[in-house]
């Protein structure tokens, strides 16, 4: 059996920057209010009339990671795209990748498990070319939330939260046992799926909704989330998943040399650093520049820390992720 190694990363973010007092003019909330809770201080949204989508994005971090891995489009076997923000309702972004990046007729599978979405896709990823049925896999996760929150009072405890971003890995054959993927950790708990969703559009929802003159007072189309509630269980599932990685390898919390948490909150990640008894300097966040950008977070911030030189070789690199479903995981590296 193979293992698989990252060979690649790349990220792509808008260049317009959106900070907490530009926010202020849209809403009635503080700078001060929306760092005391989350730690973000500006976050990236893509401008009206911009050509960028989620795919678009996603296909401009790709184009990085090829490049940084040494291949050509032509070395790619298979793509996993990762979002909840897809160009079209149907069909998945990954066929669009397929398309704007000139590949041959690959597979494209979709993954839709929001903030767990790239750590979801990683393992798929890593089950590929273990048993030998991929050799280069193209794993994106890419978000454009600002096109569809609630930019009013009503809307600000979500909406100053999430940012747009794309981010890509390549996910290559290894054949040096030691090095790369260790192990992946997967759950879910669907009995919380309402307290963190998107109700419309859906089947259910879309037809009716569209053919009903537009409702002002209609919230499903934008997210919800009990905050309380999901920081509650994001930080036990958090630690859960981490645990879990490292029982699963015999190693400890004092061997991680790099926790990459998803960048749903910061005092969610300060809370499980101080957990685990890590450093600052073996925690990369950088949501205060770029808020929670779901799927895309933590390739995004894995990218970063690695071009950054925080991530050397033979380090153990914790990839760890919590959100609506509720969906968590880990995905233990050895680089």
């Amino acid at each position: 059996m193979y293992n698989s190694k990252i060979t690649g990363l790349g990220y792509y973010v808008p260049d317009n920057i959106v900070t907490n007092a530009d926010l202020t003019k849209m809403m009635d909330t503080s700078d001060e209010w929306i760092q005391e809770r989350t730690g973000i201080q500006e976050r990236r949204w893509i401008v009206e009339g911009s050509e960028d989508t989620s795919s678009v994005m996603g296909a401009k971090a790709s184009r990085i990671a090829i490049e940084r891995a040494g291949l050509t489009k032509d070395d790619i076997d298979f793509i996993i795209f990762a979002t909840l923000s897809p160009d079209y309702y149907f069909p998945g972004g990954g066929v669009q990748l397929q398309e704007m990046l000139d590949l041959k007729t690959v597979g494209a599978l979709d993954v839709r498990n929001q903030c767990s979405g790239f750590v979801y896709s990683l393992s798929v990823a890593d089950q590929f070319i273990k048993t030998g049925m991929y050799k280069n896999i193209l794993v994106v996760g890419a978000e454009f939330h600002s096109g569809g929150l609630d930019k009013t009072d009503r809307g600000r405890g979500v909406t100053v939260i999430f940012g747009d971003g794309a981010g890509a890995a390549i996910l290559s054959r290894c054949e040096d046992n030691n090095k790369g993927i260790l192990s992946s950790h997967l759950f879910s708990e669907g009995k919380h799926a309402q307290e963190l969703t998107v109700i419309s559009p859906s089947i259910k929802h879309w037809v009716p909704a569209i053919l009903a003159a537009n409702d002002e007072s209609d919230e499903s189309y934008f997210p919800y989330m009990n905050g309380t509630f999901v920081f509650k269980h994001a930080v036990v599932r958090f630690s859960e998943a981490i645990v879990a990685g490292l029982q699963a390898n015999s190693l400890q919390a004092s061997d991680i040399n790099m926790l990459i948490p998803h960048q749903a909150n910061l005092r969610i990640s300060q809370f499980v650093q101080k957990k685990f008894g890590l450093r600052d300097d073996q925690v990369y966040n950088n949501i205060m520049k770029y808020g929670n950008t779901t799927a895309a977070s933590i390739i995004i911030a894995l990218s970063e820390a690695w071009e950054k030189g925080k991530i050397k070789d033979n380090d153990i690199v914790v990839l760890a992720a919590f959100g609506s479903g509720f969906t968590w995981g880990s995905v233990i590296i050895r680089w």
